[in-house]
């Protein structure tokens, strides 16, 4: 049975974390009265709190190889499983390009009127994504190039893939991560070399 945490809960949604290496963290966001799923993952109990908190109107697959149970989710609320990458057309969110490649397709989700930024793998606050310091980092194959279609977002929360969000000063965090993350490179390199050395020597 897979354990998880609850994070990022608020007046409009919440997360949930799985209690493993990479932290893979789902939501569930509420507008208008339905509930849209992003990337999630199953596991016990979130069914119940997903229909707490409204109707469920979809599940959103932000990146193309984050399957996760975005299908089994769908096939249970009885709901659309739309790639956000093809087009999100009935749900309430613009999309920010993030890759467009044969080999990784990821956009991240922007709402403006709760001013809520939702990323895949673009941006992470677990260790494997940040430099020293850093409140929020990019994935280390982004970091050299960081997409530039979310400097259009002034976030009040950014809510990540692997981790959980940040609510306290997220536009100045994703400011500073524009701006600094790639000086910060050989930073962020040695830090993950650390942490994967010790994870292996647990």
């Amino acid at each position: 049975m897979r354990s998880w945490s609850l994070v990022d809960e608020w007046e409009g949604g919440f997360g949930w974390l799985l209690d493993e290496r990479m932290h893979r963290t789902s939501h569930a966001l509420a507008l208008t009265g339905r509930v849209w799923l992003i990337d999630p993952v199953d596991a016990p109990g979130v069914e119940e709190r997903v229909r707490a908190l409204g109707e469920p109107a979809g599940v959103l697959q932000l990146l193309d190889r984050h399957n996760r149970d975005c299908a089994l989710c769908a096939a249970r609320f009885e709901v659309p499983h739309l790639r956000a990458w093809h087009g999100i057309d009935r749900a309430p969110f613009e999309c920010l390009t993030v890759r467009d490649r044969r080999w990784w397709r990821e956009v991240a989700l922007w709402e403006p009127t709760r001013r809520t930024l939702v990323c895949a793998d673009a941006l992470g606050t677990i260790a494997f994504f940040r430099a020293p310091a850093e409140r929020i980092g990019w994935h280390p194959l982004q970091r050299l190039f960081p997409p530039r279609s979310l400097s259009l977002a002034v976030p009040e929360r950014i809510l990540v893939g692997h981790g959980a969000g940040v609510h306290d000063g997220a536009a100045a965090a994703l400011h500073d991560a524009l701006q600094n993350g790639r000086r910060r490179f050989p930073a962020a390199v040695l830090s993950l070399l650390k942490t994967s050395w010790s994870a292996a020597s647990r």
